[in-house]
């Protein structure tokens, strides 16, 4: 897991050190450098920094963000003699530790490491989930909503991957559906029935039937049908529980609407974790109801809980809420939860990205509330009063 990030002239960061929980919330309005908190970790993930020793802005198609050249990844008001620089701790105490050469029409930043003993911290730094199959990204672009489903050996079987956008959801679950979740917080409160004629009471804990309780919480009584017709083609579709009737004919999902196969993409990264994996959502909350994202926070939060380190960028209050509402109603998480808020600050020589540290209490209530954060939704009211 990664406990620190210190992180130097990238893009609108001036200077930041982040200090990582289990479950780090980014937050702020559009614009305000969000993203560049991500990007500098994907940058990580996506470069040759154990060999060739370099920070790959762009690697097409093969990589997982594009960053354009060095002067688009260098804070503009850095001094000439400053490039971009990170420190990164990880749980067991290693550190990674570097600055970067710059020139501004390249898209490689050449790495110059500042710890001792690199090699031996290298050794231990290239088996963290930053850099192993341990890892889930879903970015904000996740795949429109449609019944056939791409599929790829290489990402779900060898990489344990839902791949960027979420394309490969259908193919995992088709594959991985049958197996049981990792944790056992995780389980709905549907997950429990009572078999009348054994007399005894069972457990519905699998990767499928999890995802079916959850996605319910969004458009209740859905349930996901995936076929796998060939080596690159899935088929998904919906269909919905009747009383005393059965189910519905199946529905594809372009016929559904969108926020059902976006949180299905989300809710399948979060009950797929295991033990020690890194996690990172952009927007968990897109084309969902207000009511699913607070289930979907007390979720996210609920995973946080085990030995998952998650982040997300979001925008949602619900979503926000919701993980409040988990950390007060399971205490222990209050010190696994933190959260960064995003504001620009503008003086006369230099703008930059200002961070404010969030601490959620056992009670769910946060130590600091910047100006027009949670806000609006008073604001609006008021203007209707």
């Amino acid at each position: 897991m990664i406990t620190e990030l210190n992180l130097k002239n990238f893009k609108s960061i001036k200077s930041k050190k982040f200090q990582l929980r289990n479950l780090n919330v980014v937050i702020g309005m559009n614009g305000q450098g969000k993203s560049s908190f991500i990007q500098s970790l994907l940058l990580l993930r996506q470069s040759d920094i154990f060999e060739d020793q370099l920070l790959q802005l762009n690697l097409g198609n093969t990589g997982i963000i594009n960053l354009g050249s060095a002067k688009d990844v260098l804070y503009q008001y850095a001094p000439e003699e400053e490039s971009v620089s990170y420190s990164i701790t990880f749980d067991n105490e290693n550190l990674l530790e570097f600055s970067t050469t710059y020139n501004a029409d390249s898209d490689i930043l050449p790495i110059e490491y500042r710890n001792t003993n690199i090699d031996i911290a290298l050794q231990s730094i290239v088996k963290e989930p930053l850099f192993t199959k341990r890892f889930q990204y879903l970015n904000a672009q996740r795949i429109e909503p449609s019944d056939e489903n791409r599929a790829s050996y290489t990402s779900v079987i060898l990489n344990d991957d839902l791949g960027i956008n979420g394309q490969y959801t259908a193919h995992y679950i088709d594959k991985f559906g049958d197996k049981p979740i990792a944790f056992d917080n995780l389980l709905h409160s549907n997950s429990f029935i009572k078999d009348e004629i054994l007399e005894q009471d069972l457990i519905k804990s699998s990767l499928l039937e999890q995802i079916n309780f959850w996605l319910g919480e969004i458009s209740p009584k859905v349930s996901v049908k995936t076929k796998k017709i060939t080596n690159s083609l899935v088929l998904l579709g919906y269909e919905f529980a009747q009383s005393g009737v059965g189910f519905t004919n199946e529905f594809a999902p372009q016929n559904v609407g969108f926020g059902i196969s976006y949180s299905l993409h989300v809710i399948t990264a979060i009950l797929k974790a295991r033990k020690g994996d890194l996690v990172i959502i952009e927007n968990p909350e897109s084309h969902i109801h207000p009511r699913g994202q607070a289930e979907l926070g007390k979720l996210i939060a609920l995973a946080a809980q085990n030995d998952v380190q998650i982040i997300i960028e979001t925008h949602s209050d619900h979503i926000i809420n919701g993980i409040r509402v988990a950390v007060k109603e399971n205490n222990d998480l209050s010190d696994r939860v933190i959260m960064f808020y995003f504001e620009k600050l503008f003086n006369s020589d230099e703008q930059f990205s200002q961070i404010t540290d969030i601490n959620v209490d056992k009670n769910g209530s946060l130590d600091i509330y910047p100006k027009n954060f949670l806000s609006e939704w008073s604001n609006q009211l008021f203007k209707l009063m």
